[in-house]
């Protein structure tokens, strides 16, 4: 971000703002007048703090990814053990009482679909999301082994990216409105297949 006079606004929490409501819109269904109403902002003070809107958004990519890596490090930080961890994070992806079409899902998913490979920048930050996901998967693992609660015959690494590609289908498959059942069959299922 632009460093100069000090600004009339927070721009941590109109980065937030603008955060969630890509989060919950999409890149392109956000227009530029979406972002000021929801950030609170002249266009010129927008432009000299965040840049255009793409800009932005790539600003808004990686504050998310911070968010939830952190969000995640801190719930490994206190759970139980590695596995328990795990659990939690699939159980919690269920909770969500609110119907298929009000759920939000992951950002970086939802941007890695939106956006494919078409834009290096945003598949760059897409691609950083996921790894920095997975990591903490693999400390989970890892922690799960020392712990003996999942073999260490078992690739950590492979796993890792095993789990993340079940929560990343399984937040695709909310959006898509799959019923609560079968979203608990297969994290269930996930579940078991470490032993």
């Amino acid at each position: 971000m632009n460093v100069g006079r000090p600004r009339e606004f927070n721009s941590e929490q109109a980065l937030d703002a603008a955060m969630h409501l890509f989060w919950r819109k999409g890149y392109e269904a956000t227009s530029m007048h979406d972002l000021l109403d929801t950030m609170q902002l002249s266009k010129s003070s927008l432009y000299q703090t965040f840049g255009n809107k793409h800009q932005l958004f790539q600003y808004c990519l990686e504050n998310y990814r911070e968010l939830i890596t952190c969000m995640f490090e801190k719930g490994l930080n206190e759970a139980k053990s590695g596995k328990k961890f795990i659990e939690q994070t699939f159980m919690m992806l269920l909770e969500n009482t609110e119907p298929a079409d009000k759920r939000i899902g992951c950002l970086i998913t939802n941007t890695a679909a939106e956006f494919s490979q078409r834009d290096p920048d945003i598949a760059a930050l897409t691609k950083k999301g996921m790894e920095s996901f997975t990591q903490v998967f693999l400390q989970a693992v890892k922690k799960a082994q020392q712990d003996g609660e999942i073999s260490p015959s078992r690739d950590p690494m492979k796993l890792a990216y095993y789990l993340m590609a079940n929560v990343t289908g399984i937040n695709m498959m909310i959006k898509a409105g799959a019923s609560q059942e079968t979203l608990q069959n297969i994290a269930s299922e996930v579940i078991a297949s470490l032993n």
